[in-house]
């Protein structure tokens, strides 16, 4: 794929892009109807009705995708239908139909493409688009849509553009080096999916408007240092202030140098070397 620039006739078009959607089959096919779902908005509030995530509401409506994560169908030969758009997630989507006439959704992977014949199981070959029990995949190829546990579906390397590596197995376990940097455990029964994850350009494609993260369903974040007192910490004043304080949330938790991740999350001890920190960190 490609990103295309509009000829700037306003200021929204000359700071914004896009993607060419290149690698959409059919750009006038609609989704396959027995696999979407609605999709029902929360605004950002729980069950009360109180806000619990700030500046989330509005958006373009959408339908859910349902995804097979788990690829549990073995030794069935799927044929590629079409590749398609997801507005649900950064990936691009591929619609899967079995010699059974069964149809799914999958994550399309890069160089995945329509006509082309994917399966999964315990003894198919590590192709792309080919799902595989860990223990199964030669080393050092590139993965996504790892398990964390054998049999739940793929969490880990979802998204457009990543990919993991797997460098290392043992009798029960294998090792794999993630995006970030980031070693992880994972046992060996789980599945993943050899490749790639397409769409890698996402990253590169610029809103140029505030009006285009409206319609992602994102609303203006505020400052804390905008507000009054009785709002944030860091509000109040008289005329523009830098704060004079550490930066920090509402109720008061420090923004930076902290630790966010619990310190008993039970995958804690799946990790065997954590990322660095930093923004954007990649492994040299």
């Amino acid at each position: 794929m490609a990103i295309r620039n509009y000829k700037p006739t306003s200021a929204g078009r000359r700071a914004g892009s896009v993607s060419d959607f290149s690698e959409i089959t059919d750009k006038k096919k609609k989704p396959e109807k027995s696999l979407l779902v609605p999709l029902k908005k929360s605004g950002g509030r729980n069950n009360q009705g109180v806000i619990t995530t700030r500046f989330r509401g509005g958006g373009h409506k959408r339908r859910y995708r349902l995804i097979d994560f788990k690829r549990k169908k073995d030794d069935v030969a799927a044929t590629v239908v079409s590749i398609e758009y997801d507005p649900n997630r950064s990936s691009r989507i591929a619609l899967l139909q079995y010699t059974d006439g069964t149809k799914t959704y999958i994550l399309a992977p890069q160089g995945l493409k329509a006509g082309d014949t994917v399966m999964s199981g315990e003894n198919v070959e590590p192709r792309v688009g080919y799902c595989l029990p860990l223990r199964k995949i030669p080393l050092g190829l590139t993965i996504h849509n790892v398990e964390m546990q054998p049999g739940r579906g793929g969490q880990i390397c979802r998204s457009a553009g990543t990919a993991a590596t797997l460098t290392a197995r043992g009798e029960d376990w294998a090792q794999i080096t993630l995006p970030s940097g980031e070693v992880r455990r994972v046992h060996n029964t789980c599945r993943a999916t050899i490749g790639s994850i397409g769409n890698a350009d996402h990253m590169n494609v610029s809103l140029g408007k505030a009006g285009r993260k409206r319609w992602l369903g994102r609303k203006p974040h505020n400052r804390g240092v905008s507000m009054n007192p009785v709002n944030h910490p860091m509000g109040g004043g008289e005329g523009r202030t830098a704060g004079g304080r550490h930066p920090c949330s509402p109720t008061g938790v420090l923004a930076k140098g902290g630790k966010t991740r619990k310190k008993r999350k039970p995958s804690n001890s799946s990790i065997v070397r954590r990322r660095r920190s930093g923004p954007r960190y990649t492994e040299a």
